[in-house]
């Protein structure tokens, strides 16, 4: 590859902070945003009256994050000088080091950055102000994200890969100037990829539960309780944790649909099944049938302030169940109506008063959202789509897997 380089020019304004355009300047040498230092005037070589040379251009270690002079040609390595990983000063780094909020490219792509550089830099803005922070941000992301990957979003994290997610996440948080809470960008079809606790408790079912204790010594009662019930039901199988969120619409309703999908073996053990005396000997195993559903939980989004979100649970049921007959019991509109059950209960109950629980959201971009429930517990998303509809799973099949299992062996023996 050719010897490329990138100059930021920075156009004044005095109503706005400066916009910030990608160009390629006939000199061949590296330009982007410094970590730290004024911004020096150029000397004009090569780059257009009035620019603002940004000084020694640095690139972000994916490794530990420290910020390490990117000097020479792109696509030369760079040895990280806080743990030696060596890192690769392609455009695309000197591109996301200097994390502008508006950029465009002058000339053709060929002649200049990668399209593919462009249109990251170009939708790069996050929560944050500068560009520095935007590049930081991006790292704490990704870091969050791998250690979400290698521990199965953290249900087989130790507990020093949790006191890790947990010392990012407050970093991540520290840059976000503003109330996250309230901010449009939390609306849309969320992804949980890493928590430090529970990955049902981001429900608003068990943020409920926890809500009705009083003390601290019953919260932790709670606490046990919540990890007891996941050893209980270690046989199931926690598929995808959603959050489909609208705050702010149009339609004037705030609300919270949590989306747990669950999965079990329908037939864990077959020698408990089969008649006693049969000749095999050291059968054990279950059969390739699973019950599959989704608990889908409906709260109403009460109080949207700079303090989180205060959720009214409203429903909660079962969709998309493969059990034969129950799922069409269930489709028929079989639910737990918890507002309406809440509202007696205060009517009979001297003292009592429906939950409320509060979930703070502390951190949102375009693509990462950090929550905390009423005890600062983790849950790091990621944006799936803009969507705030609930997930249609009225085209999962009733059968208890015979289907795919049919499918299965058919192709096996074919």
């Amino acid at each position: 590859m050719p010897r490329r380089s990138l100059a930021i020019v920075a156009v004044a304004s005095s109503s706005m902070a400066s916009a910030l355009q990608l160009v390629m300047p006939h000199s061949p040498r590296f330009v982007a945003q410094p970590r730290s230092g004024a911004p020096r005037c150029c000397d004009g070589d090569g780059v257009p009256a009035g620019a603002i040379d940004l000084g020694v251009p640095e690139v972000i270690c994916g490794s530990c994050g420290t910020w390490v002079p990117a000097t020479g040609a792109s696509g030369t390595p760079v040895p990280c000088s806080n743990c030696g990983a060596s890192i690769c000063t392609s455009e695309l780094d000197l591109a996301m080091s200097a994390g502008s909020y508006a950029a465009a490219a002058t000339g053709s792509d060929a002649a200049g950055a990668p399209a593919a550089v462009l249109k990251m830099v170009a939708g790069a803005a996050t929560a944050t102000a500068t560009g520095v922070e935007a590049g930081r941000a991006l790292v704490l992301s990704q870091t969050l994200l791998r250690i979400g990957a290698a521990t199965n979003r953290g249900e087989t994290s130790n507990p020093e890969e949790r006191a890790e997610a947990r010392r990012l996440a407050s970093e991540l948080e520290a840059l976000y100037a503003g109330a996250a809470s309230l901010d449009s960008r939390c609306s849309g079809t969320w992804e949980l990829v890493l928590s430090d606790t529970q990955l049902f408790r981001s429900s608003p079912f068990f943020m409920a539960g926890r809500a009705v204790c009083s003390n601290a010594a019953e919260a932790r009662r709670y606490d046990s309780f919540c990890e007891l019930h996941r050893r209980a039901l270690a046989i199931s199988t926690i598929g995808k944790v959603r959050q489909v969120v609208a705050v702010g619409g149009a339609q004037g309703e705030d609300y919270l649909i949590s989306e747990l999908e669950v999965r079990a073996g329908a037939v864990p053990f077959i020698a408990d099944i089969l008649p006693r005396g049969l000749p095999l000997p050291g059968l054990s195993g279950g059969l390739p049938l699973a019950i599959e559903g989704v608990i889908v939980t409906h709260a109403t989004i009460e109080q949207a302030s700079r303090d989180g979100w205060a959720l009214y649970l409203d429903t909660v049921e079962i969709k998309g169940s493969n059990v034969p007959g129950l799922r069409q019991v269930l489709d028929a509109g079989l639910r737990l109506q918890s507002r309406s059950l809440g509202a007696a209960l205060e009517s009979l109950v001297p003292g009592y008063s429906n939950p409320k629980p509060r979930l703070r959201t502390t951190y949102v971009d375009d693509h990462t959202r950090i929550s905390r429930d009423q005890d600062g517990k983790l849950f790091v998303y990621v944006r799936s789509s803009n969507s705030t509809s609930p997930t249609d799973y009225s085209r999962a099949a009733a059968d208890l897997g015979v289907g795919a299992l049919a499918a299965s062996l058919a192709d096996i023996w074919s």
